[in-house]
Order: C-alpha cells, then sequence, then structure tokens
C-alpha cells in the first residue's frame, strides 16, 4: 500500500454470518464516515461462504462476489485485508496462514484460533511485515485490546479482570433478578440467540479463556498457554448459591482474572520466577463478588472489564459484549487502522521476544472463599468443620446456618484469605470426618465491605 494513498482499501471477507453481515451494513452506512476517518474508501470485492445459492439477509454491494474457494481471496493480489469470520481453528488457520504468505494484512475476531495458536501467526505476520488486527476478538464493542496496545504501553498492569462471556452473565443475571434455575435460564439464552444449541464453550469457561489468554498476552507481552490456564464454568450452578451469596451482599459472576504476584523469598532468583520476580495469576472461575463494585453491577449480555495500572490506576470498560454490530464495528475499526497505513503493531510487544509466562500454580492462590455444606443437624457439628478449617490454617469469617432441608441442613461460611491447597485440604477433612452429606460447594470471594 502507498503511503496517504486515496486508492481504496480492498477487502476480502471470509465468513457472511451474523458478524460478516453487520460489518456489510456498516460499510455501506458509513462510507462517507470512513472517507472522511482515512481519506479512502473500503471497497468489498469478494466474500467467501460455504453455500453460494443460500439466501441472505444482508445485501452485497454491486459488484462483490460469493465464493466457496478461499483461494479466490488469498491469492488475489487486488485484495489487501483479508477480514476472517468464519471462527473455528483448522480452516482458519489455513486461510490466514495462506493470506500472509500472500502478503495480506488480517483482521479476524477468532479469539479461539488466536488463544491456542495466535504466537505463531503473530510471530508470522511480524516477519512479513503485514498488520494482524484483532479488536473484536475480545469483548465485542469495548476497545480493550488497542486500549492495552496503545494507550497503556506506559503503564505497568498489575491487575486485570472481567466478565468476558456474554452469554454466562445472562444466564447469572437472569439466576440473580428473576430467581431462574440454571436450565431455564440458559433455554431462554438459547430461544433469543445469546447461546448456541452446544453452550459448551460458554458455559463451561472456554471462550472466556480463549479471551484472557489474548489479554494476557497484550497486557505482560508474554506466551501464556491456553493448556496452563485454570478454567471453571457456571454449568450447573444452584439458585441456593445465588440466593445464599445476595445475604452476604454480592452477586456471582463468572470472572476472568490476571495479576501479578510476587515470587515467595525462597524462588526468588529460580527458574520459576519471571522478571522482576513477578509471576502471573491467571484463570476464569465463578466468583462471589462484592455489590458495590462495578462488575457485580454488570448484567445481561454486557462485558466489562477492569484493569488496575501502576501509572493510571483503576480504569473501568463496559459494553456490549457480542451481536451483529457492536462486533462488526470492532472489525470496522481494525480495517480503518489499515487503511490509514498504521505499522504493525500485532501485540503491544517485540512478538519473537514473547517469553513464556512464570504462573501461579491454582493450588497456591489465595484468596477469601465462600462455602456451602450440607450437614447433619446434630449438636457439635460447626464445631467439629470449624476444627477442620483450623487444621489446615483456616478461620471462618461469617456463618449462617439454614433449617433443615430434610437432606441435611445448609451450613454457609465465609473464610478469611487462605489458598486453594489449604481450602481443599479441609475440605477433604470434612469429608473424612463424615460431617458431610454431599459434597461441598466453594467459591472464591472478590473484594468486601
Amino acid at each position: 500500500m502507498t503511503k496517504n494513498s486515496d486508492k481504496p482499501l480492498v477487502v476480502g471477507l471470509a465468513g457472511f454470518g451474523t458478524v460478516g453481515g453487520g460489518l456489510v451494513r456498516l460499510l455501506d452506512e458509513n462510507a462517507d464516515l470512513i472517507r472522511r476517518r482515512c481519506g479512502r474508501g473500503i471497497v468489498l470485492k469478494k466474500v467467501l461462504v460455504r453455500n453460494a445459492t443460500k439466501a441472505r439477509s444482508a445485501q452485497l454491494p454491486a459488484g462483490t462476489e460469493l465464493t466457496t474457494d478461499y483461494r479466490a481471496l488469498t491469492d488475489d493480489p487486488e485484495i489487501d485485508v483479508l477480514v476472517e469470520l468464519i471462527g473455528g481453528i483448522d480452516n482458519a488457520r489455513t486461510i490466514i496462514d495462506r493470506a500472509l504468505d500472500q502478503g495480506k494484512h488480517i483482521v479476524t475476531a477468532n479469539k479461539a484460533l488466536l488463544a491456542e495458536e495466535g504466537l505463531a501467526l503473530f510471530q508470522k505476520a511480524d516477519r512479513k511485515k503485514r498488520i494482524l488486527r484483532y479488536e473484536a476478538s475480545v469483548a465485542g464493542a469495548i476497545p480493550i485490546v488497542e486500549t492495552l496496545k496503545e494507550s497503556l504501553t506506559g503503564n505497568r498492569i498489575e491487575s486485570l479482570m472481567g466478565i468476558l462471556n456474554g452469554t454466562s452473565n445472562y444466564i447469572l443475571s437472569e439466576m440473580t433478578s428473576n430467581a431462574m434455575d440454571f436450565d431455564v435460564a440458559l433455554k431462554q439464552a438459547q430461544q433469543l440467540g445469546y447461546a448456541e444449541a452446544d453452550p459448551t464453550l460458554d458455559i463451561d469457561g472456554h471462550d472466556a479463556a480463549h479471551k484472557l489468554i489474548l489479554l494476557i498476552r497484550l497486557a505482560y507481552g508474554v506466551h501464556y498457554p491456553y493448556t496452563a490456564l485454570s478454567v471453571r464454568g457456571i454449568r450447573g450452578l444452584s439458585g441456593m448459591d445465588i440466593r445464599l451469596a445476595r445475604e452476604f451482599g454480592y452477586r456471582i459472576k463468572l470472572i476472568g482474572q490476571v495479576r501479578e504476584v510476587p515470587c515467595p523469598e525462597d524462588k526468588q532468583g529460580d527458574d520459576s520466577c519471571g522478571e522482576g520476580n513477578i509471576r502471573l495469576e491467571a484463570g476464569v472461575f465463578p466468583a462471589l463478588v462484592y455489590h458495590k463494585f462495578l462488575l457485580a453491577r454488570v448484567g445481561g449480555v454486557y462485558n466489562a472489564v477492569r484493569v488496575d495500572a501502576n501509572a493510571s490506576g483503576p480504569l473501568f470498560f463496559h459494553g456490549r459484549g457480542a451481536g451483529d454490530l457492536p462486533t462488526a464495528g470492532a472489525v470496522l475499526g481494525d480495517l480503518l487502522a489499515v487503511a490509514r497505513d498504521e505499522r504493525p503493531n500485532n501485540t503491544g510487544f517485540v512478538c519473537k521476544e514473547l517469553p513464556k509466562a512464570s504462573i501461579v500454580p491454582p493450588e497456591e492462590w489465595r484468596s477469601c472463599y465462600y462455602v456451602r455444606v450440607m450437614v447433619q443437624d446434630a449438636p457439635g457439628v460447626l464445631r467439629d468443620l470449624s476444627g477442620c478449617m483450623a487444621a489446615e490454617g483456616i478461620s471462618m469469617a461469617q456463618v449462617i446456618q439454614k433449617s433443615d432441608e430434610g437432606n441435611g441442613v445448609p451450613l454457609v461460611f465465609m473464610t478469611h484469605e487462605t489458598t486453594a491447597r489449604a481450602m481443599s485440604d479441609a475440605l477433604q477433612r470434612t469429608m473424612d470426618a463424615g460431617l458431610l452429606k454431599e459434597s461441598a460447594v466453594y467459591f472464591r470471594v472478590l473484594g468486601g465491605a
């Protein structure tokens, strides 16, 4: 591309589903604004689809060609940018790989591909001096990728946490506000188009995990393997815990979090510690969030991200996490950046030098905990339970005992800060002592009065 050229940016679009249709609409509606913002237009030359004869609601511009052969896009010398919106990993990787080989810039919304295999693609784009932009891959309309990659580069990111999956947040919001059971809320989300027929990626936490991996790479400039990330979803969450959390002043949310943790003194300087003797604690998990925290107030299909930086302090971002136009708007923003001939800055760091993250094992994480157990209605049970906790150095901060429900007495308590290992060992002690009628339920707690 020629710097400041008024030649239109020519685009090939792979995928013409919900987001692809939204992008076509925005390219038409915002055509004049696009020219004013970047000095030239954007022309959609070809669109890759599985079935070229299928009826579609979105109208293509005159002259735009439908094709079922991805090489018609990747090998067309007139196409400057390939926009990948087909999702998945294998086919998307093949298309992007070939497009980079043919000198194309890339815009994608594919968080799964970038989280699991993105490092190789970023390194290839850097070698080819091509731009690979992916704002739409994380949190929909929230411009968190550009913020971390550009605006906060003068800051050290101390922690980042967010609600990164709109489907799970909708389910939890309905369970909280309307006392729905999990299965009912999930079915409603599917009927409204917020959840897929197979909701596994959303409710088991994997979609949020993919996004968190990308945020870790942007915030810390490290390679954090997806397989090393601790992931727990909300499948089967009980309405009882939603209600009890409210009694304590909390809301249950699916959280993606990463934070810096100093290495213990006895490990500083060895291979398990990162630069500056800092390790990263990262995972996706349901947590009790204090009701006065902004994250606790994020409802429906919205996403939110909180960033704590050493210079800027706490920053909070909130917006629609999915949908045709919010995601398409992020894709279009990336296209405008390419149209302005912005230099490649694909990860915010020198990609070939990304070190592997130094990781805090999940069993070493420190947190307060919410614990619910079903016990027999008998004298001394609370004393014995407290003894099992104390044996692992855990003290209780608050306790609520409910009436006997026929299968036992629900006993709920909040702990002071402890490690995940200590909590697991303490609960095993209670099982071994015969105190519990069923397995305990426990969640991390974020914030407090």
